[in-house]
């Protein structure tokens, strides 16, 4: 079965061209055809002679991930579904700011083994690992599609990213390349559940990628109930796991905490956080749980969330209320279940933005 040449890390990229014989710089001249100059086909990359490309035609076919649905929020997020050769679809979200900044959430896996009781992507169970050209791709489509440069990845769709390490981080680093996406390190962030040994491995790699941990609550048996997925991690192990990350990197880690009305937002929950909190470099992003189909979970209380924000700040914690965008499409966070609106790709054409174009 031929390998799609989209699939493929540049680790990957140079071991099949070494094995075909081909020259040590042909890898990355390939890379930059694909990502740095956008090639949709091998008769467009005029410096890799024609042999090779006929060869590269035959075993490693050139094809993306495909559009299959895509719709926009009100509030100019966009949501894709990309559907991969093998049928297997995805979900990526595209953000741009009023700054003429483009953020992209892009998803580590086709579904997600967590379970985690408020989130869609948990109830629609696992798929399979995404490869490092896969991750990469809904970054490549995205900005291709928006017109406008990529200055922000959170691999925050789909998936628990620590449970497909090697290509998560092979993936960050074509988008670091500073001849492919020359995205910086510390404008990709990786979201994970509070998978320990992927933070370890983390906190030895030299780039300087930003953590975010989705805690969701402080008392053991809550966070138990809501993420059953990571039960057999308990808090007083991620925490330590936590500090030893930010002494390796001096870097801080965020805490996401999605906030559900009667389940982890009373007094208690709340004291329980700050203790999590204390003696470890963090900043908390509080997020009012966004609604999905069939759940019984609802958001806090506006003056609750400002009241924990207010609390959480005068003892000493950094805190933000994140105010989740693309909720009304459901492309924001906890709501990506591949859900189609649309029977079929939705044009350039009904999908128009105030975007900067791509330079």
């Amino acid at each position: 079965m031929n390998t799609f040449i989209t699939a493929l890390s540049l680790k990957e990229i140079s071991e099949f061209t070494a094995s075909a014989g081909q020259p040590s710089f042909r890898a990355l001249q390939l890379a930059e055809w694909l990502y740095g100059k956008g090639a949709e086909s091998y008769s467009e990359m005029t410096n890799i002679p024609k042999a090779f490309r006929e060869f590269l035609e035959e075993t490693h076919p050139l094809v993306r991930p495909r559009i299959t649905d895509l719709q926009k929020s009100k509030d100019g997020t966009g949501k894709f579904i990309l559907t991969f050769p093998d049928k297997v679809c995805v979900e990526t979200v595209a953000l741009p700011s009023s700054n003429g900044k483009l953020t992209i959430c892009c998803s580590s896996q086709a579904g997600c083994a967590m379970g985690c009781s408020f989130c869609a992507t948990g109830k629609e169970g696992f798929t399979r690992n995404l490869t490092a050209g896969e991750i990469v791709n809904q970054i490549y489509v995205a900005q291709k599609h928006m017109k406008q440069r990529v200055s922000n990845v959170v691999v925050m769709g789909q998936g628990e990213p620590f449970l497909n390490y090697d290509a998560t981080l092979d993936a960050l680093r074509m988008l670091n390349h500073p001849k492919l996406f020359a995205i910086g390190a510390r404008h990709m962030t990786i979201s994970t559940c509070g998978i320990i040994p992927g933070i370890r491995r983390l906190s030895e790699e030299p780039e300087q990628f930003t953590l975010a941990v989705s805690l969701h609550a402080a008392l053991q048996k809550t966070r138990d109930e809501l993420m059953p997925g990571v039960a057999k991690y308990p808090l007083q192990q991620l925490k330590k796991a936590l500090q030893a990350y930010v002494r390796a990197t001096n870097r801080r880690v965020t805490l996401e905490y999605a906030m559900i009305s009667g389940i982890n937002d009373s007094a208690e929950d709340r004291e329980a956080l700050e203790d999590f909190c204390a003696g470890l470099l963090c900043h908390i992003n509080l997020i009012p749980l966004n609604k999905i189909v069939d759940s019984p979970f609802q958001p806090s209380l506006t003056k609750t969330m400002t009241h924990w924000q207010a609390t959480l700040q005068k003892n000493g914690i950094e805190t933000t209320i994140r105010h989740s965008r693309g909720s009304d499409i459901a492309g924001a966070c906890g709501q990506l279940k591949n859900a189609f609106k649309h029977s079929s790709y939705v044009s350039r054409e009904t999908y128009e933005l105030p975007l900067k174009k791509l330079k």
